[in-house]
């Protein structure tokens, strides 16, 4: 936990000030049972009135002081609590938002999201608590011990024998409970994960009617966590009757032997009472320090569930500034690209190489897990390949600053992701400077202007998180109109027209084609008549390239083409397909 003390150094200032509020509250408090004593010794005892008077208005002014003070201390304690916690979340999230997919894939979505609001709460709570008791409890107890030893040496000995029986308990209920709050945030990921796979999985759950499996999942978890619950809350609560226990015994032990002791010597009686306050202040002290070593292990283990985030090393590092000057007509080439996960034993990727040029369109085609998809990840950095180099208008991508590479390129992945706010604010969200007749030229083409214009608020309408208030076509499409409005010198389409009909497909590409005239475009695609008038197709079998050219050359000379082709087609189509083939054989 103290890794995570660096981020109070903006508010050190602020941390001062605390300080020493709490160190002239402690003064105040403690000096008034010695005036309390006085008041009896020398006022009350004798009859001096005018002392009594004098005596009291000191220690109402000492009490406003306090109170003053306090007030002070838990201001600036919760004022540093949220900044702290603040600044936590924020680096959290810039921490995950520079993760790579492969980074990503070390975390679940449910941990990150438990570590950014839960963990950083837990750890928020012990920060308050410890600005707050860590010096006061201490100084209390110390200073209350020294004054009451002063005041009353013949009882003493109460005082060690009160906090011997409270370290006693608190040691004893740590030990019990600690080990359990590690398991209580696992619980609390379980949960999470539980829930958010429900709330983005419920049609298909509803579809399967597996309503009942998942809610016994959800039952049996919830249950583990409630006994946890139960079994640590049942432990805690153990703490304040047994410290309330210990508190007036001490309490009635120093009534006794004070009584015991007045009986010889009458003016001990304001010793006696000022002893008995400081024995309450160091009873209440360390109740104070019982309730840090229950937040603090809790705090602990969620400090180095954070720790693990923001100490994560990421796999792949940036330039700060790109290291030559790119080429300006755009290019896209794998030079023997190996790919393969951590710890994987097969490759993904094996010794790819090709190269896309500006005007031209690249797609990329094969059976399902053949790596399409990964090879067009590697050109956006998603994941680092493994062996051989990927170069972007004659740059290595590694020699790029992130920036300057991300501008370059107009992603659009698989599924259409939308993002809570308008249709405009999607649209322009890769480019935020984009003017409204730039905005509506990129939904011209990706052919989302017609559903747009008849919505009530046509551009200004509302987008539900995750886009769920649109269709999959529609999603897609104005995921599409995105990477349009970016302008950028590479658009990658991965398998991204999969929603959309067949006519919408074609106008669509139609209409690419009149503003890719200068920019590289590469397309993974399932469907053969997306990528049939491709200038170069790449044939992926089992991560290797089996085979590269135009749709009639490699139907002529590519087994794998030729069964993916066959396998879409009915047999007279194929025939046809494959008299052009012979036809350019021929010519």
């Amino acid at each position: 936990m103290l890794k995570l003390f660096r981020f109070l150094k903006p508010y050190w200032w602020q941390a001062l000030i605390l300080i020493l509020s709490i160190a002239v509250q402690v003064w105040t408090t403690l000096r008034l049972p010695a005036l309390m004593a006085n008041i009896i010794n020398v006022g009350i005892v004798p009859g001096d009135t005018h002392y009594i008077w004098i005596t009291g208005l000191k220690m109402i002014g000492l009490a406003a002081i306090s109170a003053a003070c306090a007030f002070i201390s838990s201001y600036f304690s919760a004022r540093i609590g949220a900044n702290f916690s603040r600044d936590v979340r924020a680096a959290i999230f810039t921490k995950i938002l520079n993760f790579t997919l492969a980074d990503q894939k070390d975390f679940s979505t449910a941990s990150l999201l438990t570590r950014t609001t839960n963990d950083v709460n837990q750890v928020q709570g012990a920060v308050m608590m410890i600005l707050s008791m860590m010096l006061r409890a201490p100084l209390f107890c110390i200073i209350s011990i020294i004054m009451a030893i002063q005041t009353a040496p013949d009882m003493s000995w109460i005082i060690l024998i009160g906090v011997v029986a409270i370290l006693g308990t608190i040691i004893v209920i740590m030990s019990l409970v600690i080990p359990k709050f590690k398991i209580f945030q696992v619980l609390i990921d379980k949960i999470t994960l539980i829930t958010r796979e429900n709330l983005t999985g419920l049609r298909v759950i509803r579809a399967f009617n597996n309503e009942g499996l998942e809610k016994k999942k959800f039952i049996k978890t919830n249950d583990k966590l409630t006994n946890l619950l139960i079994y640590i809350d049942k432990i805690l609560e153990l703490q304040n009757p047994l410290i309330n226990i210990i508190f007036n015994g001490t309490t009635l032990l120093c009534s006794w032997i004070g009584i015991s002791l007045l009986s010889k010597d009458y003016a001990y009686l304001g010793n006696m009472s000022a002893f008995a306050q400081y024995v309450t202040h160091v009873m209440l002290s360390f109740l104070m320090l019982s309730m840090l070593f229950v937040v603090l292990p809790r705090a602990n283990v969620s400090a180095h569930r954070i720790n693990e985030v923001l100490k994560k090393p990421t796999k792949i590092n940036w330039k700060e500034k790109t290291s030559k000057m790119p080429e300006k007509t755009p290019s896209v080439e794998f030079k023997n690209v190996d790919f393969s996960y951590a710890d994987a034993v097969e490759k993904i990727l094996d010794n790819v190489s090709f190269k896309a040029v500006a005007g031209e369109t690249t797609a990329f085609v094969g059976s399902t897990g053949s790596g399409k998809s990964t090879l067009i990840n590697l050109v956006p950095r998603f994941y680092e390949a493994t062996s051989g180099e990927v170069l972007v208008n004659g740059v290595s991508i590694k020699g790029y600053e992130k920036t300057d590479l991300m501008k370059r390129i107009g992603f659009v992945p698989q599924r259409g992701i939308l993002f809570s706010g308008t249709i405009a604010s999607n649209i322009k969200f890769g480019a935020p400077n984009a003017t409204n007749e730039q905005m509506k030229k990129a939904a011209e083409i990706a052919q989302a202007k017609n559903f747009i214009e008849r919505l009530p608020d046509k551009y200004n309408s509302h987008i539900a998180q995750g886009g769920t208030n649109v269709s999959g076509g529609q999603k897609q499409r104005l995921s599409i109109a995105r990477a349009i409005c970016k302008e950028p010198d590479i658009f990658v389409f991965d398998d991204s027209f999969s929603a959309l009909d067949m006519k919408t497909d074609l106008k669509l590409r139609e209409a690419l084609k009149e503003i890719t005239k200068e920019s590289v475009v590469l397309i993974v695609a399932q469907r053969i008549s997306t990528i049939k008038d491709a200038d170069q197709i790449v044939v992926l079998d089992n991560g290797k390239v089996v085979g590269k050219g135009k749709h009639l050359e490699l139907l002529k000379k590519c087994k794998v083409y030729q069964e993916i082709v066959k396998s879409q087609l009915s047999e007279k189509e194929y025939a046809t397909e494959l008299r052009l083939a012979e036809g350019v054989k021929n010519a």
